[in-house]
């Protein structure tokens, strides 16, 4: 990495723009930055790291960067850091702008803009810079990626700041750490011991889970070993338990199968002792059978006896009901058409009833003649039924002629009132269309205008930029030539040192006995020599070559300053003197005008379409009040010829009717007094037939009542018995039969009647011991099955627990594995000896590298005297491995840092911050760092250190390096040539640049 140009404006201490040329600086190898204490120096520093990373180093950064604003800087000057640098064989150019609280450009008060970066490459085959990015975070990472080191590492490594490195020699191991842990980001390692102790704790937790999941299983054991085990007094995770549950558990399941044996053998005692308690019980129900199944026998046997009279009634009674079962046929012929007379007679009388009363008295032959005149009657009516639907059909024709007569009135009323209208409806509706049609004009006449403001517009506009590119190539130009005629002076001031010298330069010519090029002796008695100051011909020629590059600078400047006026000018002549301001509003009236207008024209096309349909509407309307005059006219003579043929079928209906209110109700009465009369005639005939068949029944009743045996029809009548009677009465009568011969049996049974000599049965007692013994049976096979329960409760818990412990092993040996890993990571192993974390462990070998990097310049700066080396060893109870010693070559005696002298610090320091940077860029990647800076401390040396350190900053030129030492020392303002001085004033600090090249 390379820096070529710093810009900054209005940034810390410096109120207006300042530039740094870095290539210049650097061309020397060492340069020095100077100035009073509080002028800025650091800030110059401050600008390289804003620029590149957005933020300055350390607690010099705070908020969103408007503290990084200069208090001298004027309101309207925003704050800008820019940037040329080279890295990774790319120049790039960085500007940043921190958020500016500016003031308002119109009214009063302040407004922030926010914070603004560019990052710019150059193109060297285009010959031209080109945007890459505005976005700060994209910007960022590229950078990042590119130096290949975070801020910090950049502050450690380029800008070796004030007294960290001085700090670092003599603080302790945890402080060291700290800092190598940021610059060599082993945050890494940091996450391994990390993630190696949370792997450690969750296997932990892991194996004590399955621990207690094997104890809460050992618990149950207990439970269902009636708490005869012992469990073990261990925790979970605690060694040995495994081993100490599947022994309790092994005893438990031994003791619960001894227990399962005995209770087997009790069951089986209990069984046989219930297997006789139940035959006894069986044989004394039984004899209890028997003897109350006699004793029944004896009761039903009396209760027969008494009962006898009332079966001897019944059997009478059924003999009588056989009998007049052969005159129930002629009871159901009487009983049938006595019932078909009682509805044959009440039809009649219903139907007579809807008769008038002059029909009461007449027979069936009277009402038949009286509806065969009545059809005929009904016959007579048929025409004068069309006659009374064709006036229906009149009367509404006739109704319909007065709707249409109503609604041709209307429709003239509304033509006649919609045309009276017409001529000024229609002079609106042209006026609109005249008025769009104006605006439509207007519109192409503003569109003519509005492409010619617009240019207009955009040349004022670069017109303005053009203005200020003027100013800005002006300063340019008058910047160039003042480089310029610097540079012509330093190459005259040098060519005319060399001229002063060139004798000297010819001397070194000069072979003895060879003539001189000057005066032609071959004798040379006393040859210029070389003083201090001697010019040589690469001087000479070094400065014509910048006096030329600033020659042609000046001329690059002139040639854009003369195409910058030519633009300029050529954008003057097509705005013209107005300002933008006014163009800009002259425009926006344009477009305002034009816009309306346009709004107007689109409405050309509906006023149009509206008078098109309102014209049609008129044409629509004369047409219909034309067709209802003719109408109106033809509607007279069809209305008379209606009302004649009216008046002619009134008449005829009138006869017709009689004193009905139409024909239709006069057709209607006599259909119905026809059907009734019919449907009388009919009930009348078959009534007269049912009363001959009832008189022919009763005689036939009677002669089958008297054949049977009985006196008359109703006492025949009264033996009968229905079939629910008839069934019931054999039921009894069989029932009482059937109970006779059963009591017989049971009475003549053998060993019924031997039951019945016998001692009453204790059916009670037998029950009592047969419950017993299947109380005792019940509760041997509940120990029983307990005992079962336990064995099988043992057998699964005791496999689950084995399972579970098979299913732990392989975890249990990965918490084993990852606990050492852990504790050997971490520092607290024994088999780590130095107690020495791995993330120390890494920083240690980057110590020891950078120790081994330092001491190549240390021993240079110390005459060979100290050497840098790294201790593994404890410091009292601490961890090991990042101690830091210096060997003193003059005692041989190993001692620590913080012994060496103020001097001896700072160039110790210096050395180990320089090995420090070129083990931070090769971690980096390799990127090469071309240009460092180191911040004060060198007012601690003597004039002999002073010199060597110098040499050793001098040699890294040899590495095409450049070394810029910031420091307010006199001394070294005599030493170094190539300088930046910072002034310090009431308006704010500004830079002077000398001596580079």
């Amino acid at each position: 990495m390379r820096l070529h140009r710093l810009d900054i404006t209005a940034f810390g201490p410096f109120g207006g723009s300042q530039t740094v040329d870095f290539d210049e600086l650097s061309a020397a190898g060492l340069f020095l930055l100077h100035g009073p204490t509080g002028a800025g120096k650091t800030s110059v520093l401050d600008g390289v790291c804003y620029a590149l990373y957005g933020a300055v180093p350390g607690a010099r950064q705070s908020g969103q960067g408007l503290t990084l604003r200069s208090d001298h800087a004027t309101p309207a000057t925003r704050t800008s850091v820019t940037l040329e640098l080279t890295v990774a064989g790319r120049r790039l150019e960085i500007t940043r702008q921190p958020p500016w609280e500016r003031p308002k450009k119109r009214g009063s008060g302040s407004t922030l803009d926010k914070a603004q970066s560019w990052l710019r490459e150059y193109d060297g085959a285009a010959g031209s810079w080109k945007d890459l990015s505005r976005s700060h975070q994209e910007i960022g990472e590229e950078i990042t990626q590119l130096l290949g080191m975070s801020r910090e590492q950049f502050c450690q490594v380029v800008l070796l700041p004030q007294g960290d490195f001085a700090r670092f020699l003599r603080a302790d191991a945890e402080a060291r750490g700290k800092l190598l842990g940021r610059l060599f980001d082993t945050h890494r390692f940091a996450e391994v011991e990390k993630r190696l102790a949370e792997r450690r704790r969750t296997a932990e937790a892991q194996v004590r889970e399955g621990d207690a999941a094997l104890l809460a299983d050992a618990h149950r054991m207990q439970q269902a070993a009636g708490d005869a085990m012992e469990l073990p007094e261990l925790a979970p995770g605690e060694p040995g338990l495994a081993e100490a549950v599947l022994s309790a558990a092994a005893v438990s399941r031994a003791t619960a199968r001894e227990q399962l044996t005995i209770a087997h053998c009790g069951l089986a005692a209990a069984e046989s002792r219930q297997a006789v308690a139940e035959r006894d019980l069986a044989d004394v129900r039984e004899l209890d059978r028997l003897q109350r199944r006699f004793a029944q026998a004896r009761e039903r046997a009396a209760l027969l006896e008494e009962r006898a009279d009332g079966y001897h009634q019944a059997q009478a009674r059924m003999e009588r009901a056989r009998k007049a079962e052969a005159v129930a046929p002629a009871l159901e012929l009487r009983e049938a058409a006595e019932a078909e007379h009682r509805r044959a007679a009440a039809a009649e009388a219903r139907a007579r009833g809807l008769l008038p009363e002059t029909f009461a008295e007449a027979g069936a032959a009277g009402l038949a003649s009286a509806a065969r005149r009545s059809a005929e009657e009904l016959g007579g009516l048929d025409s004068a039924r069309r006659a009374e639907q064709r006036l229906g059909r009149l009367v509404a024709e006739r109704a319909d002629l007065e709707h249409e007569e109503r609604s041709d009135e209307d429709v003239l009323q509304e033509a006649e009132t919609w045309l009276a209208g017409w001529a000024e409806s229609r002079a609106g509706l042209q006026q609109d269309v005249e008025s769009a049609q104006e605006a439509a004009t207007r519109a192409e006449q503003l569109s003519v205008q509005r492409e010619p403001a617009r240019k207009r517009l955009a040349a004022a506009r670069q017109r303005d930029e053009f203005a200020r590119d003027t100013d800005d190539a002006q300063r340019q130009v008058i910047e160039a030539t003042e480089r310029a005629l610097k540079a012509r002076a330093e190459w005259l001031e040098v060519k005319e040192q060399r001229l002063n010298g060139i004798a000297a330069e010819l001397a070194a010519q000069l072979t003895e006995g060879a003539p001189c090029a000057v005066c032609g002796a071959t004798e040379h008695p006393a040859p210029a020599r070389k003083d201090a100051g001697h010019v040589d011909r690469e001087a000479e020629e070094s400065a014509l070559a910048a006096s030329q590059r600033a020659d042609e600078q000046r001329a690059e400047a002139e040639r854009r300053l003369a195409f910058v006026q030519r633009a300029l000018a050529a954008a003057q002549g097509e705005a013209g003197d107005t300002s933008t301001e006014e163009l800009a509003v002259q425009v926006e009236e344009l477009e305002r005008e034009y816009t309306q207008a346009r709004g107007l024209a689109s409405a050309l096309h509906t006023a149009a379409e509206q008078l098109r349909q309102a014209e049609r509407e008129r044409e629509r309307r004369l047409t219909a009040q034309r067709e209802a005059a003719v109408r109106t006219a033809s509607r007279g003579a069809r209305r008379d010829a209606l009302d004649r043929e009216r008046t002619s079928l009134e008449a005829e209906l009138a006869e017709a009717r009689g004193d009905a209110g139409s024909v239709a109700v006069r057709a209607a009465q006599l259909e119905r007094q026809a059907a009734l009369l019919t449907d009388a005639a009919d009930t009348a005939r078959v009534a007269e037939d049912t009363a001959q068949r009832l008189k022919d029944a009763d005689a036939r009743l009677a002669d089958a009542a008297f054949r049977a045996g009985f006196d008359t029809p109703g006492a025949a009548a009264a033996a009968l018995l229905d079939d629910a009677a008839h069934r019931d009465l054999q039921h009894r009568l069989d029932a009482w039969q059937a109970e006779e011969a059963a009591v017989r049996a049971v009475l003549a049974e053998t060993d019924t009647a031997e039951a019945a000599r016998r001692p009453d049965a204790d059916v009670t007692g037998a029950e009592r011991a047969a419950a017993d013994a299947a109380g005792r049976v019940r509760e041997a096979a509940s120990a029983r099955d307990a005992a079962a329960r336990r064995c099988a409760e043992l057998d699964r818990l005791s496999a689950r627990a084995a399972t579970g412990l098979r299913q732990l092993a392989p975890l249990r040996e990965e918490y084993d594995r990852v606990a050492r890993l852990s504790a050997l990571a971490a520092g607290t192993s024994a088999d780590n000896e130095r107690k020495m974390r791995l993330e120390s462990y890494v920083l240690a070998a980057r110590l020891e590298q950078v120790a081994a990097a330092a001491t190549v310049r240390l021993q240079r700066m110390s005459s060979g005297r100290y050497t840098l080396v790294h201790s593994d060893d404890r410091s009292g109870r601490g961890r090991s491995g990042l101690g830091l010693h210096v060997v003193d070559a003059w005692t041989g005696r190993e001692r620590d840092t913080s012994t060496l002298s103020g001097g001896e610090t700072f160039f110790a320091s210096l050395a180990l911050a320089l090995g420090l940077a070129d083990v931070v860029t090769d971690e980096a990647g390799g990127v090469r760092l071309d240009t460092l800076f180191i911040d004060e401390g060198f007012g601690s040396l003597d004039d002999q250190t002073l010199d060597e350190v110098l040499d050793v900053l001098d040699a890294l030129r040899e590495r095409d390096r450049s070394v810029g030492i910031v420091s307010h020392v006199a001394d070294l303002r005599r030493r170094i040539h190539a300088q930046l001085e910072v002034v310090k004033g009431r308006s704010g600090s500004v830079l002077r640049q000398r001596g580079g090249g």
